[in-house]
């Protein structure tokens, strides 16, 4: 039987479970450090599984279509940033600064690879250009991400200077990322066979850092601090934010002449934030209770991206052919 498209996916719903596990049951004391060190581990492999399983070559070759790469790049890392500060005035008062900073954080992320693609094969668009641009722009937010995130939320950011920021994305991120495209040569046919079950690799990292997150979240007392009227807002702030970018994108390459296929791969190349970059960078780049609700943006607007892109890329796929 076919899952409603409106209905969050088991990925999604294992999240929400496991925030109300770590609401009851939060992980702490010895536990706790145990749980981080395995949590870091998880990332490492990550990290070292994607670099093996992107082709250098696939994404040079398609770097050819240099105006819709700058675009979805422009979009992904210069657009959202610019709304995210630009709505300020009017959603920080109404969800809170601490959450504010997580919109911030998410508007820093890269581009989904996965979706991005899976959408725009359903909708009929550029499909080689969505899989350059989606994997190009996860490997620049390596870089970038760590930039915006200390330029929009300076001070803020207690727990990374600088200099500490860098070290521990390249320690814990880019280095895997680079073995793993050593490897590649090695291992890249067998990774290729197995991928159906190495997402699960991926997925079960990302668990470990949202129990974890939000387990340290909960014990500095996240609930209490949080009326439910606020969680409320923060899901119609997403909301706003993707209408809002969804509808510059659209009008922005429209203008700029780019046909059907190219617009309908900016769009969702240049819309969609990941969720399987954003929580292990938020590991590596945050620490304390803080990184709890920093997540929580993030995990609602990954679901509301999803639902809204699904809606899209049917419609797209259903126009007649040229």
């Amino acid at each position: 039987m076919k899952r409603p498209r409106f209905l969050p996916d088991n990925f999604t719903l294992i999240l929400i479970g496991l925030v109300v596990l770590a609401s009851f049951l939060p992980v702490q004391g010895d536990a706790a450090h145990a749980a981080e060190l395995l949590t870091n581990l998880a990332i490492a492999l990550l990290f070292f599984l994607h670099g093996a399983k992107l082709s250098t070559r696939a994404v040079i070759s398609g770097l050819g279509h240099w105006r819709l790469h700058g675009l979805v790049f422009a979009c992904t890392f210069l657009l959202f940033p610019i709304v995210g500060l630009a709505l300020r005035p009017v959603l920080e008062p109404v969800i809170g600064a601490e959450l504010y900073k997580g919109m911030l954080y998410l508007c820093a992320l890269p581009a989904t690879v996965q979706s991005a693609i899976a959408f725009t094969s359903m909708a009929r668009g550029n499909v080689p250009a969505a899989i350059c641009s989606a994997a190009t722009s996860s490997l620049v937010g390596i870089f970038v991400t760590p930039m915006l995130v200390l330029l929009m939320l300076g001070a803020a950011v207690q727990s990374m200077p600088l200099g500490e920021a860098i070290g521990k994305i390249t320690v814990q991120l880019l280095v895997p990322f680079v073995a793993g495209q050593i490897c590649r040569r090695w291992i890249g046919a067998w990774i290729d066979k197995n991928k159906a079950w190495l997402k699960y690799v991926d997925q079960c990292s990302i668990y470990l850092v949202i129990y974890t997150a939000f387990s340290r979240a909960v014990v500095d007392g996240l609930w209490s601090h949080l009326p439910f009227w606020q969680l409320i807002a923060l899901i119609i702030a997403c909301c706003v934010l993707l209408a809002i970018i969804l509808a510059i994108i659209s009008f922005v390459a429209k203008r700029l002449g780019f046909n059907i296929e190219d617009r309908i791969t900016i769009l969702f190349a240049g819309s969609k934030k990941s969720l399987a970059t954003g929580v292990p960078m938020a590991q590596v780049m945050f620490s304390g209770a803080a990184m709890g609700t920093l997540l929580l943006p993030l995990m609602i607007f990954h679901q509301i991206q999803l639902m809204v892109c699904a809606v899209l890329a049917k419609r797209y796929g259903q126009r007649p052919e040229d």
